[in-house]
């Protein structure tokens, strides 16, 4: 087999620090490249070109759809199949092997697969702590991210949320998509931080997060539900899941995903006050 016949799609916005590894793992090996960038203001779009990606500007209107659904609507639409990266995501060389062992005998019958992520923190790859999954890989034509009622949330904006694609089936591939981000660690703290302006917020709209939660891997399901959940993090990831075998890296990683926890219930219970004291429903961090 020659390349694969899919296409790549990188949504980024200011990822110049990232982006040439991310297209050098793969413009080599698939059809198309395709570099979707939300008005970087550092060089993200110049050093994907020099690489050989397509590169196209979005705007976000403010509506649904969102970014990648987007780009499941406009972006290369003569390749039915996208695998999605992120500007600081590289598929492993197992990946790729697999990949091609799939695509082998035609396209895929399922509509979509879901691939595990190879996660590093502070410089290091953890092998332990949280599993973490994403569909990345799907059928345009058969898969859809689900309008779940989230555009007056904070801390998102443009992207989806965390949650995945609906999609008509789905199969686990057990090869690795590397999450390296050559970012400073403070850069994971500020998405963070948004991200549970996001997460708070569903906890005043119920009716969101049940959507929400529907959409979610089943870890993330089962998750949504039990109590005390800065705790339960860190018991997870850091015991149960033998993060302490990853040396300080995985301590620094479970203390960040309790703390990213401690951050939600914080401001929920800052929400749910300004809500009493107002009278009305909603608020903002």
């Amino acid at each position: 087999m020659g390349t694969l016949p899919l296409v790549v799609v990188i949504p980024t916005k200011n990822e110049a620090e990232n982006i040439a590894r991310t297209v050098s793992s793969v413009i080599a090996h698939v059809r198309a490249v395709v570099v979707v960038d939300s008005h970087s203001t550092d060089d993200t779009c110049a050093i994907a070109a020099g690489l050989g990606a397509e590169t196209v500007l979005y705007t976000w209107d403010g509506r649904y759809p969102k970014k990648k659904q987007w780009c499941l609507d406009h972006v290369r639409p003569d390749i039915p199949w996208v695998l999605f990266l992120d500007g600081d995501e590289t598929p492993s060389p197992q990946l790729l092997g697999e990949l091609r062992s799939v695509f082998a005998a035609g396209p895929p019958s399922v509509a979509a697969f879901d691939i595990p992520l190879g996660y590093w923190f502070a410089g290091r790859r953890l092998r332990h702590g949280y599993t973490i999954v994403k569909r990345a890989l799907m059928d345009r034509t058969r898969c859809r991210f689900p309008e779940v009622g989230d555009l007056g949330a904070p801390g998102m904006g443009e992207q989806e949320g965390h949650y995945q694609p609906v999609a008509e089936s789905a199969a686990r591939l057990s090869s690795p998509i590397e999450h390296e981000d050559l970012d400073p660690v403070r850069t994971w703290f500020d998405r963070h931080n948004r991200y549970s302006d996001w997460e708070a917020w569903l906890e005043l709209h119920p009716e969101v997060k049940e959507r929400i939660r529907r959409v979610k891997t089943r870890q993330g399901r089962l998750f949504h539900k039990v109590p005390f959940k800065p705790l339960v993090s860190f018991g997870y990831a850091y015991v149960y899941r033998r993060g302490f075998l990853d040396g300080r890296a995985g301590l620094d990683y479970a203390l960040a995903m309790s703390f990213y926890r401690w951050q939600i219930g914080l401001k929920t219970r800052e929400l749910r006050a300004a809500e009493r004291q107002s009278g009305g429903p909603g608020g903002r961090p």
